[in-house]
């Protein structure tokens, strides 16, 4: 008997359907198979792949099996002949296709369910905000005879573009198509707009559950990828491609239900914020250093957090000031209240990202965290200088070296409810110190400027 998305999927004449999966560095991997392959093997079974190449396990061990989520089907915008995306779930081959524990779908359900657990609340809420540029030229590479990258600004009649209109926004017209291509897909998007930086633009999501949060951010990052290449444009979401300009974040609103109540809320206090969303504030903020290492994974994440630029270099949070790494906006309803971590970009594996970051606020709550003991503020003023408050000011880390030497010290609460595994954390350090080692090997264009003719 065919299930209701087998029948769906027949009446709309699909003909392929495209099995979606991130690595564990948060690129997107796609397997395609003919319709006719949709039965009940593959929904039992799964199909089998090579999870070595996905950074997930070693060569030795590496038969998995992905089997499609059927309540994440889409038809892919893009493809000539009729496809079905699904997300879908890395499987072990023993007998009961038990769960890979690394799958990120995987740490982002279990991290849902920690939530449940905690008996903090019952769902946690996210809206992401999509910040990336687009180029009508880029070039870039790196050879033995030389390294190099240019990136054809647009024109540039101000220096400050937020919000800025057409004609000085060239590209209206290509967020118009990715917006209602989007919204044909089912994601809901709040709006889009101009970034500060020349050739810098905006979308933002409405609230969703944590997992999918992360599923709608693939299906964005894909859209906008495909229409810019259809287009004959570079679009890119990299935390820092224009030296002395403003570098693209993924700044994460969030807040939590318990049922229909919002467990942030707490009419009268600062900012209408209850103790509890201060101690999940806390959570944040105390364990920011560790956090990083999957907030901000890139050793480009660390060039776009410097001061002058909107963009946070401590841990400390305030009310409207986006120099913080905690915003509480004060723009919205009180039923809305709500906390935005500003400190991530889009490199970041979003199942991982989102659930490191539910599960420092889980543990901020358990562990009764305050602003107050930690110096975490508020500071609704300037920002305070870190000079001048050294040792009282808690710092994000300056690269990602250090981000990965707190994450190294500071993980057990990465672990509550297994979302975190010991394997996969070590796997996460293994990869990304291996990429610190590459990069610190190429030389640099600054280098030439530096000590060519030294």
């Amino acid at each position: 008997m065919l299930s209701a998305t087998q029948r769906k999927m027949k009446e709309m004449q699909v003909e392929f359907i495209d099995l979606k999966t991130l690595d564990l560095k948060g690129k997107l991997h796609s397997l395609i198979l003919p319709v006719a392959m949709m039965d009940d093997k593959l929904l039992g079974g799964g199909v089998g792949f090579d999870a070595s190449s996905y950074g997930f396990a070693k060569p030795e061990k590496s038969d998995m099996v992905m089997i499609p989520d059927l309540g994440t089907m889409i038809i892919d915008p893009f493809r000539a002949r009729k496809t079905a995306i699904f997300m879908a779930d890395i499987h072990l081959t023993d007998r009961a296709r038990t769960r890979f524990p690394e799958d990120p779908r995987f740490v982002a359900a279990k991290a849902e369910d920690a939530l449940v657990k905690s008996k903090v609340g019952t769902k946690a809420l996210f809206g992401p905000e999509f910040e990336f540029f687009i180029f009508k030229e880029a070039e870039f590479g790196v050879q033995e005879d030389g390294n190099y990258y240019f990136l054809k600004k647009d024109s540039e009649s101000r220096s400050n573009q937020y919000h800025a209109g057409s004609p000085e926004d060239e590209h209206v017209d290509f967020k118009n198509e990715a917006v209602a291509i989007l919204q044909d897909l089912g994601i809901e998007i709040k709006y889009h707009h101009h970034e500060v930086a020349v050739n810098q633009h905006e979308i933002e999501t409405k609230f969703n559950p944590l997992l999918k949060t992360a599923d709608q951010a693939v299906i964005i990052k894909y859209v906008l990828f495909n229409l810019a290449k259809k287009h004959g444009l570079f679009l890119t979401f990299m935390p820092k491609p224009f030296f002395g300009k403003a570098g693209n974040g993924w700044h994460v609103h969030q807040f939590i239900l318990n049922r229909e109540a919002n467990v942030f809320l707490k009419k009268g206090n600062y900012a209408n914020f209850s103790d509890t969303g201060l101690h999940y504030l806390s959570g944040l903020l105390f364990h920011s250093g560790s956090l990083s290492a999957f907030s901000n994974p890139s050793t480009n994440s660390y060039k776009r957090l410097v001061r002058g630029f909107e963009a946070p270099v401590s841990a400390i949070f305030a009310t409207s000031n986006r120099n913080a790494a905690i915003r509480i906006p004060a723009y919205v309803a009180e039923n809305e209240t709500r906390l935005e971590y500003r400190p991530g970009d889009a490199a970041a594996n979003p199942y991982l990202f989102l659930s490191a970051m539910l599960l420092s606020g889980i543990d901020g709550v358990f562990k009764n965290l305050s602003p107050e003991k930690y110096n975490f503020g508020p500071f609704d003023g300037a920002i305070p200088d870190a000079k001048v408050f050294k040792d009282k000011i808690k710092l994000l880390p300056a690269d990602l070296a250090e981000a990965l030497d707190h994450l190294e010290r500071d993980n057990e609460y990465l672990k509550y409810n297994n979302v975190f595994d010991d394997a996969l954390i070590q796997q996460w350090l293994k990869i990304k110190r291996a990429e610190i080692a590459e990069i610190a090997q190429i030389p640099h264009p600054k280098e030439f400027e530096m000590y060519f003719n030294f």
